[in-house]
């Protein structure tokens, strides 16, 4: 259960720094964009894997013996992939577009969350419950997303991109523990 919970921490940072910038962008009305963020960010987030994960256990027979090879890939490349954004990009970029309507909102949560589908394949090769999984995925990205909006008026600028490094680096160093154990 680690493993989830390290997993889910390291896919909400996306939505963690995009929250932040939407903290500072919409500060008059930040509890309804907390909850409406948290909201959006969370079902995604939970949604993606699931589907990532029913798509792993039907490929599970197919592969056989390279899965975890396959696990290692993903994460590594998911992993990777953040940190170069993080390195290129910062948390104000990302939510340029974002506004306070739900077409703004769904497209935001639909970008931060692809990486969690691909993720989601990885979660068919733990010994987990992939529907409880996904859930807490789900929730601690709601609950990162909720406090990203109330903490962004004060902390965007500092935290937005240092968010989603770490969240690389956690997904690589899950990666590498895929493969040894």
């Amino acid at each position: 259960m680690i493993e989830v919970l390290l997993l889910a921490l390291a896919l909400s940072m996306d939505a963690f720094a995009v929250s932040l910038t939407l903290g500072i962008r919409h500060p008059d009305h930040i509890n309804k964009m907390a909850v409406i963020a948290g909201l959006y960010f969370g079902v995604f987030q939970g949604a993606m894997p699931l589907i990532g994960y029913f798509g792993g256990v039907v490929m599970l027979d197919w592969l056989g013996d390279f899965t975890h090879w396959i696990a290692f890939l993903l994460l590594t490349l998911i992993g990777l992939k953040m940190i170069f954004e993080a390195a290129k990009t910062n948390s104000e970029d990302k939510a340029e577009l974002s506004s306070y309507s739900h077409h703004a909102m769904l497209l935001l949560a639909i970008a931060t969350s692809i990486d969690a589908l691909a993720a989601g394949f990885s979660l068919s090769l733990m010994d987990v419950n992939g529907l409880l999984a996904c859930l807490i995925i789900g929730f601690v990205t709601f609950l990162f997303s909720y406090i990203g909006v109330k903490m962004g008026k004060k902390t965007s600028r500092f935290i937005g991109n240092k968010a989603e490094f770490l969240g690389g680096i956690v997904l690589v160093l899950l990666a590498i523990k895929v493969v040894i154990t």
